[in-house]
């Protein structure tokens, strides 16, 4: 039955961007389909955080569509289709969690994460990104990209000197502030940065490609 489901969807895909389906369809690169897909990951979001379950599975078909949408591109483009896609999340997963797949132990979660940077870091390497940080996606929310970007120098070892002082003083506000009032002090940031015509999110986006440009002389 499920793949009676999914030969199903496939085959409604491929109709729609045949010669006589959906012109709309027809028109879509995977450029143009790139902000449905941000977005339906978005909407995904929304109904977890709702708990409406039945907008859960409405939301996870309309981003199961997105993928199926780049996979039928690819394929009339002779690039791969939906099986190279399933085939290579398999290998992926397989690959990620020896500890079930192949006789490696881990102890509880940290472990299993401590082992998945392990791999993830190998998996870089065959790619070329030498960096920790060249993989981290540009197109990330800045806010989101600078926690990751943060994140990933610290495991490696980067911490950025010139932001010290700063980041005590931050450190100092942090202790006496919850997560609530942290909040509202970055709602009130971006406001203010607003009123002064500072774009928040494109300036902390400056920031991020600054950082990485900094720590792209650092050896790992």
């Amino acid at each position: 039955m499920t793949h009676a489901r999914i030969d199903r969807l496939l085959e409604l895909m491929a109709r729609l961007r045949a010669p006589d389906g959906c012109p709309w369809d027809r028109e879509q690169s995977f450029r143009s389909i790139a902000p449905y897909t941000i977005e339906e990951a978005y909407e995904v979001d929304d109904a977890i955080r709702r708990e409406e379950w039945s907008d859960l599975r409405d939301e996870l078909g309309d981003l199961l569509l997105q993928v199926v949408f780049h996979a039928q591109m690819a394929r009339e483009a002779g690039l791969f289709d939906f099986g190279d896609v399933v085939d290579a999340l398999c290998d992926k997963l397989v690959r990620r969690h020896p500890h079930v797949f192949a006789g490696e132990r881990a102890a509880d979660a940290d472990e299993v994460l401590r082992q998945w940077e392990r791999h993830k870091e190998a998996e870089r390497a065959r790619r070329g990104a030498s960096h920790p940080l060249d993989d981290v996606p540009a197109a990330l929310p800045a806010l989101s990209r600078a926690g990751k970007l943060a994140r990933r120098a610290g495991r490696a070892g980067l911490p950025d000197g010139s932001a010290d002082a700063l980041a005590e003083q931050v450190d100092g506000e942090l202790a006496r502030a919850g997560a609530e009032r942290t909040g509202t002090f970055l709602f009130a940031l971006a406001a203010r940065l607003g009123a002064r015509g500072v774009d928040a999110e494109e300036a902390l986006r400056a920031a991020c490609a600054r950082f990485q440009t900094r720590k792209a002389a650092d050896t790992p």
